[in-house]
């Protein structure tokens, strides 16, 4: 049976224009950074994806060594898009992003022309797509001046394969750094992703200002900082989490007990609000539209509907959010 979407899908979902942009984001965005991957169960990626688009979820967030294998989850969201999404291309925002390792040799990897130009021509091949709606720098490269890298991402934009720009990764100097260079290109930078928090807020150290300055939006990943901000580790690491399954991206060791006492502590205050840790850690993070949107993962459709309902109670007292840093602060 041929996918047709949820037509009330806008009708809830508020959408925030990504910094000086005319480019419009849903507040809640979706990562394909796990469960999209060769490893994964195909139907269950195909159910997110479209589930996501039915809640109004128009933005999709990947990059070329997502997976496992790497580059499998542009392979899974190409196959998505031929057989459910191709019909709403120009519904959606599709982004990408090159600089981590990604094939053998000293070309697979970092921020030279030669490596992100022909990273993005592999990944429009895996995705079967034209031109992907944002493309990234994913990570600040010190061995590549900084012009190079971004006069290539200057350059997918005028070969027609990349709509607007980004950097992710990059400290409050080198994004203020990347922005004059695009700014003297003509290019539109309009986005930032950096890794954001309630347990890490490293956006807050300069980088928001720097932002604001150039008309930049953000994008927060890890907003539930890897499950940490969820109720599945508040009393033990449960057998199916990421956490026992030895993920690389988070280890028994990194569940600190003291991490553990502050959840249990916000949780409560969660509670009082109505709301799951994870709403109000996704609330926290969109609060007094400091960040454009926040990156989700999900591996069930009831995670996507969950994380979209924080939306619902958005807002913070000024005592809530005084207690909240006092809590961090322990």
């Amino acid at each position: 049976m041929n996918y047709a979407a949820n037509e009330g899908r806008y009708a809830d979902m508020p959408y925030n224009r990504s910094g000086k942009s005319g480019l419009k984001l849903p507040p809640i965005s979706f990562g394909l950074w796990h469960n999209f991957g060769g490893v994964d169960h195909f139907e269950n990626s195909r159910a997110l994806a479209r589930h996501a688009f039915d809640l109004g979820i128009t933005h999709f967030d990947l990059a070329n060594n997502y997976g496992p294998p790497t580059g499998s989850a542009e392979e899974v969201f190409g196959q998505i898009l031929k057989k459910d999404l191709l019909p709403y291309r120009d519904e959606l925002i599709i982004a990408t992003k090159a600089g981590y390792r990604m094939w053998d040799g000293p070309y697979g990897e970092r921020g030279s022309r030669k490596s992100m130009l022909a990273s993005l021509d592999q990944s429009l091949k895996r995705l079967g797509m034209d031109y992907v709606d944002i493309y990234y720098s994913h990570r600040f490269d010190a061995e590549t001046p900084l012009e190079e890298t971004m006069s290539a991402l200057d350059q997918a934009v005028r070969q027609g394969k990349a709509l607007y720009v980004g950097v992710s990764n990059y400290n409050a100097e080198q994004t203020e750094q990347a922005a004059a260079i695009l700014k003297g290109l003509g290019t539109p930078f309009i986005i930032h992703q950096v890794h954001y928090s309630m347990f890490e807020r490293r956006l807050e150290q300069g980088l928001q200002d720097i932002l604001a300055k150039e008309g930049v939006g953000s994008i927060a990943y890890s907003p539930l900082a890897r499950g940490l901000l969820t109720d599945r580790y508040l009393e033990n690491i449960p057998a199916d989490s990421r956490a026992a399954g030895g993920s690389v991206f988070l280890r028994p060791e990194d569940i600190t007990e003291a991490k553990i006492a502050k959840s249990r502590l916000l949780n409560a205050l969660a509670q009082e609000r109505g709301q799951s840790l994870a709403q109000m850690a996704l609330a926290w993070v969109l609060r007094k539209g400091l960040v454009t949107s926040a990156l989700i993962g999900a591996s069930k459709v009831s995670q996507l509907d969950d994380n979209v309902a924080a939306l619902k109670q958005p807002h913070f007292t000024q005592e809530e959010l005084d207690l909240i840093d006092h809590i961090l602060s322990k």
